[in-house]
């Protein structure tokens, strides 16, 4: 299908597209890769009258360390992120889940920063960025404010960023360790996940497992009181709501959780 008509203007700084996101209110929405809201204005369920496209403001596109940290801009390419030297070095649990994503077209035009701020619970960057424990750093009108990835994400398809606001950087905590895990169960390697799970440093994150990325409390205080792996993977749904879908019912979804926790764990231990 072909989308409705709407009107384009680029900006040239993020300052300046956060201007234009205050003149034109909820009619107007941000182009980076298009990944997600192209196919959508396709098929009619979205239909801004403006498009801001963002995806030359260069500004926003880095990988860099900062002392005890990574730093990566929002329009960095999922393409970046799965090949970037520093990211394999230092998060390669980052660099891992940018690989499953798509195929290698829609990694060469999606942003991390399109990825984080659409909010699909089915997600793998948010996935990981979720168990990394990183910071996302938003422009607003009322200026710019650093909201941690547990409290990002809101809802489904819904995020903590303002109507206003434009996703401008992310920082991600330097491991301490170098033990890590990401499992995800598909029917085809493209599609998206049925199931997600990424571990990193004691922290445990689902994907479609809820109405968005959500960490394993559970889980994770059972470890850090001495659990074993078995017995913690066994509290891996707790939090968890999953649904029945063409894949299976409710305690299948629980039940790969599960598993896909304990293989993840046994992966970070060695």
């Amino acid at each position: 299908m072909i989308p409705a008509r709407f009107d384009y203007v680029r900006p040239e700084s993020a300052e300046h597209a956060v201007k234009l996101l205050a003149e034109y209110g909820d009619d107007a929405r941000l182009l980076a890769g298009g990944q997600s809201l192209i196919p959508l204005m396709k098929l009619r369920l979205a239909r801004p009258t403006v498009l801001i496209d963002i995806a030359r403001i260069r500004e926003l596109r880095y990988i860099r360390l900062d002392g005890d940290h990574v730093v990566i801009g929002a329009l960095t390419r999922g393409r970046d992120i799965e090949t970037s030297g520093i990211l394999r070095a230092e998060l390669p649990l980052l660099a891992h889940a940018a690989g499953w994503v798509g195929d290698p077209q829609v990694r060469a035009r999606g942003t991390i920063g399109g990825s984080l701020a659409h909010g699909d619970p089915a997600s793998d960057l948010p996935t990981a960025v979720l168990a990394l424990g990183g910071t996302l750093v938003v422009h607003g009108t009322g200026g710019i404010r650093s909201v941690a990835a547990a409290e990002f994400f809101s809802g489904m398809f819904s995020t903590a960023i303002e109507s206003a606001g434009l996703l401008v950087e992310l920082r991600l905590p330097r491991l301490t360790s170098n033990g890590w895990g990401y499992q995800r169960f598909t029917r085809r390697a493209n599609d998206w996940p049925i199931v997600a799970l990424a571990t990193v440093d004691g922290r445990v994150a689902l994907a479609n497992s809820a109405e968005t990325v959500i960490r394993a409390r559970s889980t994770e205080q059972a470890l850090a009181a001495g659990a074993s792996i078995r017995d913690a993977a066994q509290l891996a749904d707790r939090e968890a709501t999953p649904r029945a879908d063409i894949h299976g019912g409710i305690d299948f979804h629980r039940h790969l959780i599960r598993v896909l926790t304990a293989r993840a764990l046994h992966a970070a231990t060695g």
